[in-house]
């Protein structure tokens, strides 16, 4: 029997389309799945995020699989500390969404990275995940992609991993980073020069490795006392304290 408090269990109607959230990887187009992949190329409707009118990095990863045909739904997410706006482009985005599930189609939504960490496709499954059938297809997080670039493994054994925004205060940030053993700054941005003050105020610069727009070919992998000045949205710190276990 199915557990009636489970997150995304259907209750709407019955001959309504599917809606699929898929994972696209970290940017490199041969990191899609082939789940993803085969999702992508008989999609009758692909939504996507757009930033704040501008191209769709989402749209970019999967351009060569989209079907000329196919319909697309584009929700214009504003890049602001301030919530509403997102939220109103989500709201958008999902009545779309809908009109097209309600007549039978399914939707393949877009989402860089994986849908469920630190994905846009989330806001859209907390929207439609009670009123229609929606499948999850899991991609290559930033995380694991850095890593993998950055010759880095994060975690062996018992070993534990915190992953941190950017954007927490340097307080927070500073406290955080004591404590851990290995850890992954996501969003880094314009808080680069905060995060690189906490990392050094700690002494573990020599520890830390900058990784900016991975598997890209803009791709940049550094040591984080060599990292440029300004970074892009889509960069990441790793940081790693104790001897290597796994050797």
């Amino acid at each position: 029997m199915s557990n009636p408090t489970l997150r995304g269990e259907f209750t709407g109607q019955d001959d309504a389309g599917t809606l699929f959230g898929v994972g696209l990887g970290p940017g490199a187009p041969d990191l899609i799945t082939l789940r993803a992949a085969r999702l992508i190329e008989r999609a009758d409707v692909i939504a996507y995020p757009t930033l704040a009118g501008g191209a769709s990095f989402a749209r970019s990863i999967a351009a060569d699989l989209i079907p000329s045909g196919a319909l697309e739904i584009a929700m214009d997410v504003p890049m602001s500390v301030e919530r509403a706006p997102a939220q109103a482009a989500y709201d958008k985005g999902a009545s779309q969404i809908v009109a097209a599930l309600k007549s039978g189609q399914d939707v393949v939504c877009l989402c860089e990275g994986d849908p469920f960490f630190y994905g846009s496709f989330m806001y859209i499954f907390a929207r439609l995940s009670n009123r229609f059938r929606v499948e999850v297809v899991p991609g290559v997080t930033s995380v694991t992609a850095c890593a993998a670039r950055a010759g880095m493994p994060l975690a062996a054994r018992n070993e534990r991993l915190s992953v941190l925004p950017g954007p927490l205060p340097a307080e927070e940030l500073h406290a955080r980073i004591a404590g851990a053993e290995s850890v992954v700054i996501m969003k880094v941005g314009r808080h680069l020069t905060k995060i690189r003050a906490v990392i050094d105020d700690l002494g573990l610069m020599e520890r830390a490795v900058y990784v900016e727009r991975a598997t890209l070919p803009q791709e940049k992998v550094l040591p984080l006392k060599d990292a440029p000045q300004e970074a892009p949205y889509f960069s990441m710190i790793l940081l790693t304290k104790g001897a290597d276990p796994w050797l």
